[in-house]
């Protein structure tokens, strides 16, 4: 009997821990760790998408906690979420240029806010306001970044549009990245084909931030990688003039299909092989003719 009865003890405190542990993952992971403690002042970023961020949700520098998400609303007619920061007050010192991203915690684990530092020297102040801001990525976006899409910048603050005529796209489609010297500068609004021209007219929706871009850059379809999605990269020209809302990029490069890079490949390997062959032909005299 005391066998067994040590045999039920033992179960009983298995389970008990069991629960335990469990309690204690899950303040872990919601916002019973992220509780206010003392002083604080609240600013506030714009976010296109919040994903589950929630209420109370930590607000981390360098993986250091520093705040936490007071609110978060969506404002009549906008299509952007307002989320209000609240910042412990001993960390003063966060740069008005810096960037607020929505990150979450491993694999399945709740949001939170990053904020990475700028480099300017005033700091935000009690009802300042985030400009530059990076939202959650969906799964579907995370599976493009893997497979070489790259990122796109939220735009909040505008943007503007300009097209282009490519006569071959490629894989190109809506929300593609268009990049400029490797940067994320906007995205591609729309590809369809003209029935006009028999080609195909990309717009691209360009951040308002990028508008000193020459009127006469160049606009290519590039692919990332080798079998990864493909993008629209813009090759700055020499103008004065800057590309403005409507314009038309001139100068275009469509995408090169694998096919035609093995074709040319192809076609370059038997034209060198020919031309060596009829060298050495040529090289040997008639015979009878020593």
């Amino acid at each position: 009997m005391s066998q067994r009865k040590s045999y039920a003890v033992g179960t009983g405190l298995f389970i008990v821990f069991g629960f335990a542990a469990l309690a204690y993952l899950a303040t872990q992971t919601t916002s019973v760790v992220n509780s206010h403690q003392g002083a604080s002042y609240v600013i506030d970023a714009q976010f296109v998408n919040v994903g589950q961020l929630k209420e109370r949700a930590p607000v981390k520098v360098a993986g250091v906690r520093v705040g936490q998400v007071q609110s978060i609303s969506l404002e009549p007619g906008k299509d952007v979420a307002d989320v209000k920061l609240s910042i412990d007050k001993k960390f003063g010192q966060i740069p008005t240029d810096s960037t607020a991203v929505i990150y979450t915690s491993g694999l399945l684990g709740d949001q939170y806010v990053g904020l990475q530092f700028g480099s300017a020297k005033n700091y935000l102040a009690n009802g300042g306001h985030l400009v530059l801001t990076r939202s959650t990525q969906p799964l579907e976006e995370m599976l493009g970044k893997f497979f070489g899409a790259g990122g796109v910048a939220d735009a909040i603050g505008g943007s503007y549009k300009v097209t282009a005529h490519f006569t071959n796209v490629g894989a190109l489609s809506e929300g593609a990245p268009v990049k400029m010297a490797g940067v994320a500068i906007g995205s591609v609004a729309d590809v369809k084909a003209d029935p006009v021209k028999l080609d195909a007219t990309v717009t691209l929706a360009i951040d308002s931030k990028y508008n000193q871009i020459p009127d006469d850059s160049a606009a290519a379809v590039f692919t990332s990688g080798l079998i990864g999605s493909q993008y629209v990269a813009i090759q700055p020209g020499g103008s004065p003039n800057s590309l403005k809302d409507g314009d038309q990029l001139v100068l275009t490069q469509s995408a090169m299909q694998l096919e035609d890079l093995i074709g040319k490949f192809l076609v370059n390997g038997s034209s060198s092989g020919n031309s060596n062959a009829g060298g050495n032909g040529s090289s040997n005299p008639p015979a009878g003719k020593h």
